[in-house]
């Protein structure tokens, strides 16, 4: 397939990109500055532009057949490049007639927050991340809206320790043994497997240790 990845040179989707490569998948890293990936494979390909820009994501849509989400704020706790650019690319998936999007959002939104410990709760995401998560909601729910075939994927909170794939997959909001946390190279092998399996369509899943 042909898959276009939002945000690939961030933490997440710069291992999402290696992970859809090694799958065989043709790959276009948008960003915008898509160099910094350091990537070499042939079946790689560079799009600049800015999530934050219709055209450039209109354009850059064109010709896939799916589309991955991976848009962070990096240090900024205002940003709305999340639901921003998730609607762009949604309506430039729906000018090019792009059918799957698989977008990445967090433990926590709408009935996720449940999983949620009191830190998570009151502290992180009520307090000192309160803007951010309000966005991936907002994000969460335009796609939901987008009339395509979607999956939402809920990390926990990332780590740098290696994948080992002994996270838990779509557990229930009354699910409590959890660490909340998970290896940002099992979220990216995670999000690289939903582009061809239809398991988890039209559905927001959670994943964490």
């Amino acid at each position: 397939m042909k898959v276009i990845v939002f945000g690939a040179t961030g933490t997440v989707g710069k291992l999402a990109v290696e992970e859809l490569l090694k799958a065989g998948h043709a790959v276009t890293a948008f960003a915008r500055n898509p160099a910094k990936l350091e990537i070499k494979d042939p079946k790689l390909t560079h799009f600049v532009g800015d999530a934050l820009k219709a055209s450039d994501v209109r354009s850059a849509v064109k010709g896939h057949d799916a589309a991955v989400i991976t848009l962070g704020s990096g240090m900024s706790r205002k940003s709305i490049v999340r639901s921003k650019g998730t609607l762009n690319v949604i309506n430039a998936m729906q000018v090019h007639g792009v059918r799957r999007l698989v977008c990445q959002s967090t433990l926590g939104a709408h009935e996720s927050w449940s999983n949620l410990n009191f830190w998570w709760k009151h502290v992180m995401f009520g307090m000192l991340l309160k803007p951010v998560f309000e966005d991936h909601e907002l994000q969460e729910e335009m796609v939901r809206a987008s009339g395509l075939d979607w999956t939402i994927v809920r990390p926990g909170a990332f780590t740098d320790a290696p994948a080992n794939g002994a996270y838990k997959e779509n557990f229930p909001a009354t699910e409590r043994k959890l660490t909340l946390k998970i290896p940002r190279a099992d979220i990216a092998a995670f999000l690289s497997r939903q582009v061809s399996d239809a398991s988890y369509l039209g559905r927001a899943v959670s994943i964490s240790n």
